[in-house]
């Protein structure tokens, strides 16, 4: 009886794992973190950036350097969507600021992708801010 039971919940437990993993997942507005293939700029970003960002007067005036880590979702089309900080400079809100600005505003890039098909993606960027 005891074998059986165990058995049964084996069984039981197996079948519902199973189960899950084989439904198929509603993919249309998932958003990847790893991809086949990863989302590309398209040029040079070390460029872009030196060229778009203007270093805030407050943070120059207080000597405020260090690096900003923006998030952001690159859609299907390559546009860049849902921008925001996930690490900041120590008051630098205003390098905050210059940073999801930039970013917003950045061409499409080459999407991700999945199986052969356009994806949405997390992106990370690190933008160093630097007083030369």
């Amino acid at each position: 009886m005891k074998k059986n039971l165990i058995l049964f919940i084996f069984l039981f437990g197996f079948s519902r794992l199973y189960s899950q993993t084989t439904q198929p997942a509603n993919t249309a507005n998932q958003i990847y973190t790893f991809v086949e293939e990863i989302p590309v700029f398209q040029g040079d970003i070390t460029a872009y950036l030196s060229k778009n960002i203007r270093y805030p007067k407050k943070a120059r005036k207080k000597n405020i350097e260090g690096s900003v880590y923006v998030s952001f979702i690159v859609e299907k089309d390559g546009s860049v969507s849902n921008v925001k900080i996930i690490r900041s400079v120590e008051g630098g809100k205003s390098l905050d600021k210059e940073a999801v600005r930039v970013v917003s505003h950045m061409p499409k890039w080459k999407p991700g992708m999945q199986s052969g098909e356009p994806v949405r993606v997390q992106y990370t960027l690190p933008i160093r801010f630097r007083i030369e």
